[in-house]
């Protein structure tokens, strides 16, 4: 099954557009785990098995586990989803943008290494940087489009004097990613939650892909405002998915031994509202 299927399929089953964020901060974690690296596994396994049957996705942010020499530990828990949730698609949230051989080795290590369904790029440098991922067939690749900082004004704002219309980076972006950049039906776009507005405009522009939209929650992002914005009818018959991501405040719910249980009503609670703006 390929990366948009099985993101119609969890939607469907999961009854839910929420994607559950893994970003394992030791400093946050419960008081009998705190500051303790070696319970990363631990802590997101349980959270993955708390929240396995309310959720669209899982994204675990590769960073966390790098910076605490976890990677082991994040393999691990790639093998612990795959076995607990198989319907629930995996987006590694790395952000990688590079050339050539350096794609290829990035590529490598999102769908081989890790078995992800999808990755985060930055798409700066051009196509080129985006086709090593495109080769693996089934999988999906979410660029970085109308992003939640903002700094994201800094360029993603900016008119492009030289393209037709003068079109804003993120709207240029977003036609490329539906039309000729779109090779496989393999790509998708990050927006931020933050910016309602803006991803109305990347949805009119890109209305059959899917959209992974950040900023939920901790962010400030609106559940109600982001859904309506991004939400054209049934994901897989006349538009994309709508994939929400929340992290800190579902991971974060509570710092006691009923962790686990919190993270499950919080994540209730926004799938439902996430519902609810349909």
């Amino acid at each position: 099954m390929n990366f948009i299927d099985m993101l119609s399929a969890a939607e469907r089953q999961n009854q839910s557009m929420l994607c559950v964020g893994l970003d394992p901060e030791p400093a946050k974690f419960p008081h009998h785990w705190r500051n303790d690296p070696s319970k990363i596994y631990d802590f997101c396994a349980a959270i993955v098995d708390a929240t396995a049957d309310l959720v669209i996705a899982f994204k675990p942010q590769i960073a966390y586990f790098a910076a605490h020499r976890a990677e082991d530990q994040l393999e691990r828990l790639m093998a612990h989803m795959r076995v607990r949730a198989p319907q629930v698609p995996i987006i590694l949230d790395a952000k990688r943008g590079d050339i050539g051989s350096t794609a290829e080795q990035y590529a490598k290590e999102a769908f081989e290494r890790y078995g992800a369904d999808a990755v985060t790029l930055s798409p700066f440098m051009g196509f080129d940087t985006v086709q090593p991922y495109l080769r693996y067939p089934g999988k999906g690749v979410f660029l970085l489009c109308r992003t939640s900082n903002p700094g994201g004004d800094d360029f993603q704002f900016q008119r492009l004097a030289d393209v037709e219309g003068q079109p804003r980076l993120f709207e240029h972006l977003a036609s490329l990613a539906q039309g000729p950049w779109n090779l496989n039906g393999q790509l998708g776009l990050v927006v931020g939650a933050t910016y309602p507005e803006e991803i109305r405009r990347v949805r009119e522009l890109a209305p059959t892909l899917p959209l992974l939209i950040p900023g939920v929650g901790a962010q400030g992002g609106d559940a109600k405002s982001t859904v309506q914005a991004g939400w054209r009818g049934q994901a897989g018959k006349t538009a994309g998915s709508v994939i929400v991501n929340s992290s800190r405040a579902v991971l974060y719910a509570s710092a006691g031994p009923d962790f686990a249980q919190a993270a499950r009503a919080e994540a209730l609670r926004t799938r439902d509202l996430l519902n609810a703006g349909r």
